[in-house]
């Protein structure tokens, strides 16, 4: 890491043209995320949320995300994320904003700081993608989508460049031009995939081998009978899965235990209750990786993943685009004095 003070900054269009227009940077950058996880290599505070009074929705909030990485290139860094659900509809704009800064860790000064919104967006997908290689059956081809909208759109870019097995993307959404909106991003480059809109959500689920949650939902609707044999559920908007999901499901996996069991999100409301703790959860995420725990045994587990997101997923991916702005000189190079 540089020791000049100076820092790089990296616009989305910087990131873009470094590769962040594809998943393959950020499936990368997420296992190796994972690994460090797995090997403790990191240091990652609980994030807070920063909510005030005019907040009306679970997602009018700003988080602070810091986190420190070891391994053979350590740096420090923070996420700092905004999102409102009226933006889109009040001062068009998208719902999240998102800024990342790096640190170097030796002088402990800033040396980058990028645009992480399509960051923060890729690796959430990546996740998904990462999982999936680990977590869904092998011959699967169905992918249900609930929610279609930026999340949604990452989930469906991610997989469909990961996996080129997929037949069929099951799409439901409460506003129905997200769904077409969706399809008309990814049919012209995908032509052997099917896209099918679906009424309901139940309609959708019921087809998935993999199933992927992007919505902003406030309480849970998914119920256990929804999921056919062998499904893997990626449950990104966390909201959506019902409590007896995680009481049934053959293995129930997250991305870090501390993070999920907090927030009174659904796993941190079961464990209150008495009925699930860290002894029933089959693994974290970087463990499967590690080979430490097996993943997927048969074709017809019911597997739920429920991933918090971490930071180190956001500064293990900025690291990436920062190494590769380094070697490119890519960006726009800021003094600090």
């Amino acid at each position: 890491m540089t020791q000049a003070a100076t820092l790089r900054y990296l616009s989305q269009s910087d990131l873009r043209e470094l590769g962040a227009n594809h998943s393959n940077a950020f499936i990368e950058a997420i296992e190796e995320g994972l690994k460090l996880h797995a090997d403790g290599n990191f240091v990652q505070p609980l994030k807070p949320y920063l909510r005030w009074q005019s907040a009306d929705h679970i997602a009018d909030r700003i988080i602070a995300m810091p986190c420190y990485l070891g391994g053979d290139n350590p740096i420090a860094g923070i996420k700092w994320i905004g999102s409102r659900q009226h933006n889109p509809t009040k001062f068009n704009l998208p719902r999240a904003s998102a800024l990342i800064i790096l640190n170097d860790a030796q002088t402990n000064y800033p040396v980058a700081v990028m645009e992480a919104s399509l960051i923060s967006s890729m690796r959430t997908a990546a996740i998904t993608g990462v999982a999936t290689k680990y977590l869904a059956k092998k011959n699967f081809a169905d992918i249900s989508i609930i929610g279609c909208g930026p999340i949604g759109q990452m989930q469906v870019k991610t997989l469909l460049e990961q996996f080129s097995q997929i037949k069929t993307i099951h799409l439901f959404d409460v506003n129905m031009s997200a769904a077409d909106k969706l399809i008309s991003q990814f049919a012209t480059d995908f032509p052997a995939t099917k896209f099918s809109i679906h009424e309901s959500a139940q309609s959708a689920i019921e087809q998935a081998d993999v199933l992927v949650t992007c919505t902003v939902s406030e309480k849970p609707y998914i119920p256990f009978e929804w999921l056919k044999k062998g499904c893997f559920v990626s449950n990104i908007s966390i909201m959506d899965i019902e409590r007896d999901v995680f009481l049934k499901a053959d293995k129930v996996v997250v991305d870090d235990w501390d993070q999920s069991n907090r927030e009174k999100k659904v796993i941190n409301l079961l464990v209150e209750d008495g009925l699930f703790s860290r002894e029933q959860l089959h693994a974290e995420l970087g463990e499967i990786i590690l080979g430490n725990i097996r993943g997927r045994e048969t074709d017809d587990e019911i597997i739920l993943l429920n991933p918090m997101g971490m930071a180190i997923d956001d500064i293990v991916c900025a690291r990436w685009f920062y190494q590769a702005a380094e070697s490119k000189n890519a960006g726009t190079e800021l003094a600090l004095f």
